[in-house]
């Protein structure tokens, strides 16, 4: 790739590379955007483009405090009693003189997060509510491979019990939680290879029968309840022995937070807990990168581990304990990168296969955590880039994708980007593979991945990166550049903020690196872009290629075509008017589709720019720009 002296953030690095200072470094250079989009803007001829100059105002980056994520500190007796349990010894070995408890629950837990009415209410009327899809309990296969994802995690998982506890009084739900359990204790009599032994979904299970112990232990069956609580334990010994072979960061995470919680609430747990602290701060450690966001790089996997963190701290409440302070630095790392991905209606930004979940689940989870914080502008190695500007919020995807081992529901959307103006999203990307089986067919869940599924540019429609199964991601850009400005104004027009990015996705198939150039007005009133294909690699240059900018709209968006078809009108759902203007070539529009917070597909549209052009590179300038 082309040195351009930015900052080069990889694939691997991104997880763990020092958190670099804001650029400009010395050496680096400005790109001629203002004046070339100065050159055929603007739109009419009372309008004139602010001046933007003497880009030295650098943005300040933001510093981390890095945590200590040693194992916790213990006397010598608590490290033997630790080192026992992790060796395998029974109860009995650690303390030979002491009496074995009887297994019971010695606390219960006041769940700290709130769960879906309107699920509940369809588990006691005797369904599954997944993503906006109904699916009747009497006719869900509880053993075997043959559930959609998102009905693994929520069946294997048990995370339907947080729902049904939302859904009515307890007595109309125990009996609702103890039936459904009863079924799936039948088809899965003992650990096999299938999703509902998978680490994660053992882990979550666990948890949440600690956190709903209500639900699943208040039965009038005395002997339903005691087989319960000894399937408490198996499975808990059975985690202890395979939360390592987990398959991927989080869902460790999840099986160490379940053996904690299992140790702080049965009796006689604490080796259990000492051993599963150790293993959870070790595995916190490992979990996110150095600003605060998970490997994945998916706000779904963000929301994740913070709901894992407030339930187990929760477990530590029940107890009158002190939880680990580990959990609480944690938590004040995870929240700032999640705020990051708001719009201005505090819903989620559609990255990473995740929907736009709403505002109202957000703040719940955010007070939830009881840390107060601002989004996290400039996460360098999680590789989202915010910017502000009165009303509007600029999202960038400015990192490279998560590698194989940790991605979920991965995305090659590299250098994508979204943008809001107040409550109404503009730009956005599709969003929603992680929903796939839902309302959203499984059969969309590979071009929702796509990078053609995102705001971005696209060569003869191949993917910047590979779109394996599974969620997982393939070869593609393994390196991207940033550069990060903020740019003051001559006179007294307005300043603006500008990033600037490229990638190498396209390197090896066609010797051209993306380079795409965003520069946010401080009134939030203009976006300008520029999109430029830089020769790169030994690749021959003969030839033209296919090139695609395509621009989702969110929905209930009107929109006008202009004479000379280069610009399109959009009119908000507040009555604003924004203008579309392609620098060059003209602008198309295709249906495409966007995904809610609730994973419902909504019909929607696209602005496509496609042109044939050299393979020895071309630039693309265009303007978004509020009318009235």
């Amino acid at each position: 790739m082309e040195n351009s002296g930015f900052p080069v953030i990889g694939s691997r690095q991104a997880a763990k590379a020092p958190h670099e200072s804001a650029i400009p470094l010395a050496g680096s250079r400005e790109e001629p955007l203002v004046d070339i989009a100065d050159s055929y803007l603007p739109l009419d001829e009372d309008q004139t483009a602010a001046p933007i100059a003497d880009p030295t105002a650098v943005e300040p980056g933001r510093s981390l405090a890095l945590a200590d994520f040693a194992p916790p500190a213990l006397g010598a007796g608590d490290r033997l009693v630790r080192l026992a349990y992790r060796m395998g010894l029974p109860a009995s070995a650690i303390h030979p003189f002491r009496k074995r408890a009887k297994t019971r629950l010695t606390a219960t837990v006041t769940p700290p997060l709130p769960g879906d009415p309107a699920a509940g209410k369809a588990l006691r009327a005797g369904h599954f509510l997944v993503h906006g899809f109904k699916s009747p309990i009497a006719d869900t296969a509880f053993s075997g491979p043959r559930l959609p994802p998102p009905f693994e995690r929520m069946v294997h998982g048990f995370r339907w019990l947080r729902d049904l506890e939302s859904g009515g009084t307890r007595a109309q739900c125990t009996q609702v939680a103890e039936r459904i359990l009863a079924t799936w204790l039948k088809a899965n009599p003992k650990p096999n290879p299938t999703p509902a032994w998978d680490v994660g979904n053992v882990g979550h299970r666990l948890l949440n029968w600690m956190i709903h112990a209500p639900l699943v232990l208040s039965g009038q069956d005395r002997g339903f309840r005691s087989r319960m609580l000894h399937t408490i334990e198996d499975t808990a010994r059975w985690l202890d022995r395979h939360v390592a072979k987990a398959d991927d960061r989080l869902g460790e995470v999840a099986g160490w937070c379940a053996i904690v919680a299992t140790g702080l609430l049965m009796a006689d747990g604490k080796p259990r807990r000492l051993y599963g602290e150790a293993g959870l701060v070790r595995a916190l450690g490992e979990l996110v990168s150095d600003d605060g966001g998970v490997l994945s790089r998916s706000p779904l996997c963000q929301i994740e581990a913070i709901e894992l963190l407030v339930s187990l701290r929760a477990c530590y409440d029940a107890i009158r304990s002190e939880p680990l302070p580990q959990i609480g630095t944690m938590l004040n790392l995870l929240v700032p990168p999640l705020l990051a991905l708001l719009h201005g209606d505090g819903g989620l930004g559609n990255w990473q296969g995740a929907g736009a979940i709403e505002a109202d689940r957000i703040e719940e989870l955010v007070r939830a955590t009881g840390v107060r914080t601002r989004p996290l502008r400039d996460a360098r190695q999680w590789g989202y880039q915010r910017a502000t500007a009165g009303k509007a919020v600029l999202q960038f995807d400015a990192g490279p994708p998560p590698v194989a081992r940790h991605a979920r529901d991965g995305c090659a959307s590299t250098l994508a980007f979204e943008f809001s103006h107040g409550p109404d999203r503009l730009i956005v990307n599709c969003g929603g593979a992680a929903f796939a089986g839902g309302l959203i067919p499984l059969r969309l869940e590979q071009g929702l991945r796509a990078t053609a599924a995102h705001s971005t540019l696209t060569i003869d429609d191949f993917n910047s990166t590979a779109v394996l199964i599974n969620g997982r991601l393939g070869s593609g850009v393994s390196e991207v550049e940033v550069d990060r400005r903020t740019l003051s104004a001559d006179g007294n027009g307005p300043g603006a903020t500008r990033i600037e990015a490229s990638h190498n996705g396209y390197v090896g198939r066609y010797g051209l690196t993306h380079r795409r150039i965003l520069i946010l007005r401080d009134d939030g009133s203009e976006l300008r872009g520029e999109d430029l294909l830089v020769p790169a690699g030994r690749k021959g240059k003969r030839g033209t290629i296919g090139v695609a900018l395509r621009f989702h709209l969110g929905p209930h968006i009107e929109l006008a075509t202009s004479a000379d078809g280069k610009g399109v009108t959009l009119a908000l759902p507040d009555g604003s008017l924004w203008q579309f203007r392609s620098g060059r070539d003209a602008v198309s529009v295709e249906e495409s589709l966007w995904a809610d917070g609730q994973g419902r597909p909504l019909a929607t549209r696209q602005l496509v720019v496609t042109a044939k052009v050299p393979r020895s590179g071309e630039s693309f300038s265009w303007l978004l720009k509020k009318m009235r």
